[in-house]
């Protein structure tokens, strides 16, 4: 029987629903290069919700960027709809899309939407261990007819920020307080960082976000996505908390140290770049400041 993929005509459109989160978009465009090689004749298209589409702008994989509207998605005509978010909206705009192939991973609800649904990662890919998001989301371009490769780091696009003297990242805010390490560890990280690696520290959050107890370094509040892909690009390291700057500092193949409470690193990790995870269950409140210091001079060594 053919695959998904050797059903598709040549210059065939795909629509691929991705919505949100940014994380979830970031590791989405490894699956996403995987399919274009293999098939660079096919127009792929990506539906996703405004403030996200910032993470596929720019990227030579992708020839349009869609709203997540059913009159978009139907006018693309595509051949093949294929489904990563699984949300009830997503079921919607699949049906909405009219495709001949409509795609999507089996434990999805409402799945019977699906005429090709798409098994386990761990079926796909013949392993019996947790896998990793990328793994999850190229394992699915593997099914439709991809062959089996190494998954490559995720791609994102935007031009470095003005040249300065070399910076540190660091995202010092989470969404809830387990999931933050402290202020005072984070202070006394960006001190080690500017001291004894003359990096200079900024910090990055949201406009809602409080910047006081780290006024005293360079602080951006609530940037464009835009300009804080363009920030990383440009920068020598990263230390954050579980979140989606983490996946973009990966991205850009930056060292990355992230603190992880409540999700698994092993599904969450940063992807294909010099990377450590500090664990903590019990909260991040009793990870030591020197812990975290060790594991940025680990990471930088090995960067």
């Amino acid at each position: 029987m053919n695959t998904a993929l050797e059903r598709c005509p040549s210059g065939a459109s795909v629509v691929i629903l991705r919505l949100r989160s940014l994380g979830d978009c970031v590791l989405t465009t490894p699956a996403i290069h995987l399919l274009k090689q293999h098939r660079p004749d096919l127009h792929l298209s990506v539906v996703v919700e405004l403030r996200f589409a910032p993470v596929f702008e720019g990227n030579p994989d992708i020839e349009s960027i869609l709203p997540p509207e059913a009159f978009a998605v139907t006018h693309e005509q595509a051949h093949l709809c294929l489904n990563f978010h699984g949300g009830t909206r997503s079921m919607v705009l699949t049906a909405a899309s009219l495709a001949r192939l409509r795609a999507g991973f089996a434990h999805h609800r409402y799945s019977w939407l699906y005429n090709v649904a798409i098994p386990r990662a761990q079926q796909i890919l013949g392993v019996d261990r947790k896998v990793h998001t990328a793994e999850h989301l190229a394992s699915a371009m593997f099914y439709l007819g991809v062959p089996q490769a190494t998954i490559p780091r995720a791609r994102l696009f935007a031009p470095p920020a003005q040249p300065s003297p070399a910076y540190a990242v660091l995202h010092p805010f989470a969404a809830t307080p387990q999931k933050t390490w402290s202020a005072a560890g984070f202070l006394e990280t960006a001190r080690h960082l500017k001291n004894e690696h003359r990096l200079e520290p900024v910090f990055i959050g949201g406009a809602s976000d409080d910047f006081t107890p780290f006024r005293d370094f360079r602080c951006i509040a609530g940037s464009p996505l835009r300009d804080i892909m363009s920030l990383l690009s440009g920068a020598t390291l990263f230390l954050g908390n579980d979140s989606g700057p983490a996946h973009m500092a990966a991205a850009f193949g930056l060292p990355v140290v992230v603190l992880f409470c409540t999700s698994d690193p092993v599904v969450w990790a940063p992807w294909q770049t010099a990377a450590e995870t500090i664990v903590e269950p019990e909260g991040l409140c009793r990870v030591p400041a020197q812990m975290v210091i060790a594991a940025l001079d680990r990471v930088r060594v090995r960067a």
